[in-house]
């Protein structure tokens, strides 16, 4: 029987259609990785089977005692007690079996009646298949490994999770979730606060999982590591695609070419249909106009958009000098930790170059002293004269929520929206999923999606040299994702990003900084190319 149903399910937000006739299975062991662009349901379809949201229409079973575990993006734990203590308090079964156990020990020690000794041996082995059941003979290396792939040290291990900032305290809700072992994880973005070791760590980690899960994800080569199928929320439907990421890519393409094909042979009977009225001039033009605005709204719905063209076109008069800043012997510590030292690179028109390494090894405090907004402990950081320097994290964090999407793009000082058409600026917004209503809504107005979608635009459109990016993927869905890599693998200039999808990572570097290299000594950073 099914874990969860849904069945012909709709919802609606106001005058807003979110889920439409949705129909829905996951069984035991499954791996759904759910997929779509921001605002199309993901998140409402979660909640749904949480019952936090009701349908308008159909109905959310499911079955009775099945465990269910979220984890959002935006989960925190909270209190006093630390990290530790929370996940220790999971196995206070596991403790009251211990506890019982060594007083057995104790009472066959002391040489018991037969009677007696056979009732201990009896009880003993039953708690020994309780241990079993709850695998719980090494919870103490469970918790520590679950902390030390997450990132967690000893300072973030003892001090009270209230002391934590945002990002750790969602990786502690994480590691409380995985130990919970439920029967069904509901994971929201599990990838966004982990570094890469940590993000290979949970791929790992459901090859033991018996659960089953539905994964809501930007990470592509997690899902493609991890989920059995993919459910993509488009149109307010749900439309299934059996295997993992790569494979919902093929199937994908063989779906939208025989909706291409379904085009042209709908083109060819409309043809054929106004052919046999041209005897009637009147009812021939009142025909041919309708024909003419369906075949219009076919191929504007269904027809590929020549994405590179636009942004050919967009960066044609963007014009890079050749180096564009020199980094000489920078060093950075905090107290006794060192994050680089000696560090020396240059960056150069055309270096996609991404940086590396495990949390805090000091890739975001690089970016910081390279705009700035840090200052180093020694060594040089210099600009060439002319070269403009963005990031994309600045531009995120001051957005004026009183601004519309339109007067923020094109406000940027040496904005491309400037010297480029119009209509190529609008065609790479529409890229973007912004309609002309949406462009003209205020910023304070907009989903945190939303917004994360203008700050890029805003970067790609800066006219800058160099584009500084910090996990730019985060809050971004699959489709802008693409978008931006699409952009970013034409852009004339320079670009400096740190992340850990390797999806992203792989498809657009052509350099890399990398911290805390195997063989590496502490503090330092090794340069190579892709």
């Amino acid at each position: 029987m099914s874990l969860i149903r849904l069945n012909d399910v709709s919802v609606r937000f106001e005058n807003n259609q979110i889920l439409r006739e949705a129909f829905f299975k996951l069984e035991a062991g499954d791996r759904v990785g759910l997929i779509g662009r921001n605002g199309s349901g993901k998140s409402t379809l979660l909640k749904l089977i949480l019952d936090q949201v009701e349908p308008d229409a159909g109905t959310v079973a499911v079955e009775l005692g099945t465990k269910i575990g979220y984890f959002s993006q935006f989960s925190e734990l909270n209190g006093a007690s630390t990290i530790t203590e929370v996940l220790d308090a999971l196995f206070v079964e596991v403790k009251t079996i211990e506890a019982e156990l060594a007083e057995i020990d104790s009472a066959i020690a002391a040489d018991p009646q037969a009677d007696e000794m056979d009732r201990l041996i009896h009880r003993q082995s039953e708690l020994f298949e309780s241990m079993d059941r709850l695998d719980g003979w090494d919870y103490p290396r469970s918790i520590d490994t679950v902390l030390t792939k997450l990132g967690f040290d000893e300072a973030h291990r003892i001090c009270p999770i209230d002391s934590l900032s945002g990002g750790w305290r969602n990786r502690a809700a994480l590691a409380k979730i995985l130990l919970e072992d439920p029967d069904v994880l509901l994971l929201d973005e599990p990838t966004n606060f982990l570094d890469i070791a940590g993000v290979e760590w949970l791929e790992n980690w459901f090859k033991s999982f018996k659960g089953a899960a539905i994964i809501v994800s930007h990470d592509r080569k997690f899902l493609d590591s991890v989920v059995t199928r993919i459910i993509e929320v488009e149109n307010f439907h749900l439309h299934e695609y059996p295997g993992n990421f790569a494979e919902y890519v093929v199937a994908k393409q063989f779906k939208l070419k025989s909706l291409e094909s379904q085009f042209l042979h709908e083109s060819e009977l409309l043809a054929f249909e106004a052919e046999g009225i041209s005897d009637r001039r009147e009812a021939a033009k009142a025909a041919s106009k309708g024909l003419d605005n369906k075949l219009s709204k076919i191929k504007k719905s269904r027809a590929p958009r020549p994405v590179d063209k636009i942004i050919t076109e967009i960066y044609g008069g963007l014009h890079i000098k050749d180096t564009l800043c020199r980094v000489e012997g920078l060093s950075k510590a905090y107290g006794e930790k060192t994050l680089f030292t000696e560090l020396s690179f240059e960056v150069r028109r055309g270096n996609r170059m991404v940086i590396l390494g495990a949390n805090g090894s000091g890739k975001s405090t690089l970016l910081r002293v390279l705009t700035e907004q840090e200052k180093q402990d020694s060594g040089y950081v210099t600009w060439t004269k002319g070269a403009a320097v963005v990031s994309y994290n600045e531009i995120l964090e001051e957005l004026d929520p009183d601004d519309t999407v339109t007067h923020a793009v094109n406000a940027m000082p040496n904005s491309l929206a400037f010297n480029a058409t119009k209509k190529s600026v609008n065609r790479f917004l529409a890229m973007f999923q912004f309609s002309e209503a949406d462009l003209k809504n205020r910023i304070g107005n907009l989903s945190g999606g939303q917004r994360a979608r203008v700050a890029m635009a805003m970067c790609l459109l800066s006219g800058a040299s160099v584009l500084i990016l910090d996990e730019p993927t985060n809050h971004l869905d699959m489709s802008s994702t693409q978008v931006m890599e699409r952009a970013l693998l034409h852009f004339p200039g320079a670009v400096v990003v740190v992340s850990h999808d390797r999806f992203f990572t792989e498809k657009i570097a052509n350099r890399y900084l990398v911290f805390g290299t195997e063989h590496a000594k502490v503090g330092e950073v090794v340069v190579r190319g892709a």
